[in-house]
């Protein structure tokens, strides 16, 4: 087994993408990015920025950018940072190889209820598969500001091999074999964070807030538990730690639209009005189903699905949450 990975390509060319690009190419290591967006690869090529997605970071040279996947065969290990309803058709066009596939994109792919790695063993069944999931923004982790995050692997030499390979003096991963959590936890967090926007962009007050993130915080364990989640992951930085920094600021692209959707715009209009994804809008529906299937009470996770379908107003939603019957807080 590689011990060590030293030719990374990177899978997307959002601003998470770039951002991860940038903090492996930053010392001058030859990093491959794949963007969808013509534009995107010019201008990385050209100018060593990412007008569109990252527009004020500077990015090292020795980052380049392609628009064929075939280019990213000499590398090996790759970070796939593609938003879950395009990654089953990516991974198919993915270059032969064994490179170990490290999935930076979170949510659940709608009808399947799969996750990015179940995805994975379906297509890329000969490759290792980790997870990369954390507290996360994406432009400080390009302007190297100290970072800790998640590497969870069901082998552990591999998740140790990775993180090992994508350290840095200010990116400091943890390694853990729970990818059921770390999958989980960067799921549902999103959708709170759309709900905690709504509490912002309402006017709710920062009690109503901080209820929210605590009770939000009870869904993702009882969802996480019953799917076999580790009670720690849910509690680290794949989990709380994400929870809380996409939850208590407006440069969370969640967090921003549910401000939105609380000051009474529409879901749509405010999607379509985006270059960036908003993963919680394409996950809350998905988890809200999911959750329904398995008999899993989550109300503020069902709340923003309804919301972003446009089926309730916010008022709605927080006189249904405040009316639910009193009960002990473990539940």
């Amino acid at each position: 087994m590689t011990s060590h990975y030293s030719r990374f390509g990177v899978v997307g060319g959002g601003a998470w993408g770039t951002a991860l690009a940038q903090l492996l190419a930053a010392e001058g290591a030859p990093v491959r990015l794949w963007a969808r967006e013509q534009e995107v690869v010019a201008a990385i090529n050209a100018e060593h920025r990412n007008p569109l997605f990252l527009p004020n970071s500077a990015l090292s040279p020795s980052l380049t950018a392609t628009a064929d996947l075939a280019d990213l065969a000499p590398c090996d290990a790759l970070l796939i940072v593609v938003p879950v309803p395009y990654l089953r058709a990516v991974l198919a066009d993915l270059p032969a190889g064994d490179a170990p596939l490290i999935f930076c994109s979170k949510g659940m792919e709608a009808g399947s209820f799969a996750f990015p790695i179940d995805i994975a063993r379906d297509i890329a069944t000969s490759r290792p598969h980790a997870v990369l999931s954390g507290p996360t923004f994406a432009h400080e982790v390009a302007a190297g500001l100290p970072t800790a995050i998640t590497l969870a692997a069901a082998n552990p030499d591999i998740a140790t091999a990775i993180a090992g390979s994508l350290a840095r003096p200010h990116f400091r991963p943890y390694v853990s074999t729970d990818v059921i959590g770390a999958e989980i936890g960067g799921a549902v967090k999103n959708i709170l964070a759309i709900a905690c926007g709504i509490v912002d962009g309402a006017g709710l007050g920062l009690n109503a807030r901080a209820a929210l993130i605590s009770r939000g915080f009870a869904e993702m364990t009882r969802f996480g538990l019953s799917r076999g989640a580790q009670a720690e992951t849910l509690a680290g930085l794949a989990g709380l730690g994400d929870l809380v920094l996409t939850c208590t600021s407006s440069n969370s692209r969640n967090f921003s639209l549910g401000q939105g959707l609380g000051r009474g715009e529409a879901a749509a209009t405010l999607m379509a009005d985006r270059r960036t994804v908003a993963e919680g809008a394409f996950s809350a529906p998905v988890v809200a189903a999911a959750a329904r299937a398995d008999g899993i009470d989550m109300p503020i996770t069902d709340a923003v699905a309804r919301l972003v379908a446009g089926e309730i107003r916010v008022s709605d939603a927080v006189q249904a949450l405040l009316s639910r019957p009193l009960r002990p807080e473990g539940r």
